[in-house]
This record gives C-alpha cells, sequence and structure tokens, in this order.
C-alpha cells in the first residue's frame, strides 16, 4: 500500500516565525483536461487558530479524497479559511497561452480576487512571475502544505 503523505503546516509555521502573516496556498485543477478551462484557488488559513490541523483533519491533495470526502472539507475550508479566492481561465485562453500560462493566469486571478493581501505564497509547483509577492513553489505542495491542499479541495 502506497504511503500517503499527510499535509502539515510546517512550512506556514517556519514563514510565520519570520513575521510574515498572511500566507496564501495556491493550487490549480483542470490542467489534465486539455478541452476545458483551468482553475485555481488561493487559501489563507487563519494559521494562529489554535487546532487548525485537527479542525482539517483529513484534508488532502484532492485528487486523492473521495468526492464525499472533498464535499466535506470544502465546507470546513470555506468556514474556517481567513479568505478564499478563486480564478478561471478559460479554454480559449490555454490554447492561446497553454496549458502552463493559462494557470499561472489562473492563479494570478486567484490571488488578485482575495481582499486581503498575502505576504507570501506557497504554490505547487508553479511559479508567479508577474505576481510581485515573495514565493515559494515546490513539486506536491498539495501533499505537503496545508494551505495548498485547501487550495487543492477548493480549486
Amino acid at each position: 500500500m502506497p504511503l500517503v503523505s499527510i499535509p502539515h503546516l510546517e512550512k506556514e509555521n517556519a514563514l510565520l516565525s519570520r513575521g510574515i502573516r498572511f500566507i496564501a496556498g495556491l493550487d490549480e485543477a483542470g490542467r489534465g483536461a486539455w478541452a476545458g478551462p483551468v482553475v485555481a484557488a488561493a487559501v489563507i488559513l487563519p494559521l494562529s487558530q489554535l487546532n487548525l490541523s485537527r479542525t482539517l483533519t483529513g484534508l488532502r491533495d484532492s485528487k486523492k479524497l473521495t468526492a464525499k470526502k472533498r464535499v466535506f472539507l470544502f465546507g470546513v475550508i470555506q468556514d474556517v479559511a481567513l479568505q478564499i479566492g478563486v480564478g478561471i481561465a478559460s479554454a480559449a485562453e490555454v490554447d492561446q497561452l497553454n496549458v502552463v500560462g493559462a494557470t499561472r493566469l489562473a492563479m494570478q486571478r486567484a490571488v488578485d480576487r482575495l481582499y486581503l493581501t498575502p505576504d507570501y505564497l506557497l504554490l505547487d509547483h508553479i511559479k508567479l512571475p508577474d505576481v510581485k509577492l515573495p514565493q515559494e513553489s515546490f513539486p506536491k505542495a498539495d501533499g505537503i502544505s496545508l494551505s495548498v491542499a485547501a487550495a487543492s479541495v477548493v480549486g
């Protein structure tokens, strides 16, 4: 049986210890489908909330969750998140920009839809060179960062 990675708050807590308060996790959905839009979400969790990890128990990369569990966790994330932003790049924009360019556009739009400006971005695999915020991108971030996992479920 494959080992399932459990997202945690280590990256977020390291940033908090440096005085960075509002950290947005970003992830996309739809990159596997070449004929449709790309949807991305940005989620800012209340990192100072006690028992946040317990509140979000079971949160994983959305592809590793059942549909029922995704729906349940989506509601929990909506209840607990400080901010959620969703951005979409249309199928025509995918054709024009390619799937990576459209993913960046959808992620940028998700960040732009946050009313609370994040101090830092944690992204799943893609960097946003046109977004002038400090950011860190790493592979399988939705399996490592609870913020990115939350964005995975919302997107």
